[in-house]
């Protein structure tokens, strides 16, 4: 561990990687950053920004060593941040030809991986043989956009090795505008960021049926006790699900404008189809997926989540959002 964090690769090329690659340039002379599409590489070494996400973050790109190869990228580099879409993450890791092995791995991917209804982390160690004290997630209330305006932000740097979150917290990801914390609850936080995303689809979806602001602030307090339920039965551990940590990322990612899952939800809530409102919002909405991950798990578990089952009938079986939110008021307490 003595070169850790070593040679910084950002993995993606959305909004959530360039907001990462800006934090990481910060303490950083120069990074490594694999972005798929070769013309996307061209135009952001032209315009100095990212073509298509975040044009507002502006680069010296002279510090960065662009890779249209992720091979390459891996080969070069000695810290991987992953920030893809969990849809996608599957397929991005199915041209890897390389050994992960000796590699950290970073997760900034607020998903789970669909079909095999798998955590980040431990879809790393199972199939690329990443040590678990070498994976790293990050966690917490932080959205892009108000990264790249520099508004004050939190986040939760999680591993089994404390002493590797501490590095990360000290040395890279730590500037004027963002501050880190620590902890080793991986999969907590994993779950927490996948739930947040489904329980944001059902706030944006009562916005849209003009439920107002009364209601959600009931909404949320018994969407975050669905959220304990379930995590303490999947993976039980003695943990503050309260505290900032797990808490300020349901809060943000339900209340925000900015929260893609939220403007997904708000869409269907106004009358959009399932499909037409993944075709409007022009990102993924991690919750789509995450909401029938999370169902077939619970199908073993069997935690009461009436939230989470009238999302299911909405997305899913094309029930009526005015009737399964309707059945949601009815358990509101």
């Amino acid at each position: 561990m003595n070169n850790f964090p070593g040679k910084i690769a950002v993995m993606g090329g959305g909004s959530w990687a360039t907001a990462l690659a800006k934090i990481v340039m910060y303490s950083q002379q120069e990074i490594n950053w694999y972005i798929r599409r070769p013309d996307r590489i061209e135009d952001f070494k032209r315009l100095k920004h990212n073509p298509a996400y975040m044009s507002s973050i502006t680069f010296d790109t002279s510090r960065i060593n662009f890779y249209k190869d992720i091979n390459s990228a891996i080969k070069d580099s000695d810290t991987l941040i992953f920030a893809t879409p969990s849809p996608y993450i599957k397929d991005h890791l199915a041209k890897v030809s390389t050994s992960l092995k000796e590699k950290y791995i970073i997760s900034a991917i607020k998903g789970i991986v669909p079909d095999d209804n798998m955590l980040i982390n431990n879809y790393f160690t199972k199939f690329y043989g990443v040590k678990p004290k070498n994976i790293i997630v990050i966690a917490g209330a932080c959205h892009a956009e108000e990264i790249a305006m520099e508004h004050l932000s939190y986040q939760t740097i999680v591993c089994r090795d404390l002493k590797k979150a501490r590095i990360l917290s000290d040395k890279i990801f730590n500037t004027p505008y963002l501050k880190s914390s620590c902890c080793k609850d991986i999969e907590g936080l994993e779950y927490v960021s996948v739930l947040k995303n489904i329980y944001a689809i059902v706030a944006g979806i009562c916005d849209g049926l003009k439920f107002g602001d009364n209601f959600l602030a009931v909404y949320i307090p018994n969407a975050f006790d669905e959220m304990i339920r379930f995590v303490h039965a999947v993976c039980p551990a003695k943990r503050n699900l309260a505290s900032a940590a797990y808490l300020s990322d349901l809060l943000v990612t339900a209340y925000s404008s900015f929260s893609r899952n939220r403007v997904f939800g708000k869409m269907i809530g106004e009358g959009y189809s399932v499909n037409t409102a993944k075709v409007e919002l022009g990102m993924v909405a991690e919750g789509y997926y995450a909401t029938k991950c999370i169902h077939e798990i619970n199908e073993k578990y069997k935690v009461n989540m009436p939230i989470l089952d009238s999302l299911y009938s909405i997305l899913y079986e094309k029930k009526s959002p005015l009737s399964q939110i309707l059945k949601i008021t009815e358990i509101l307490r």
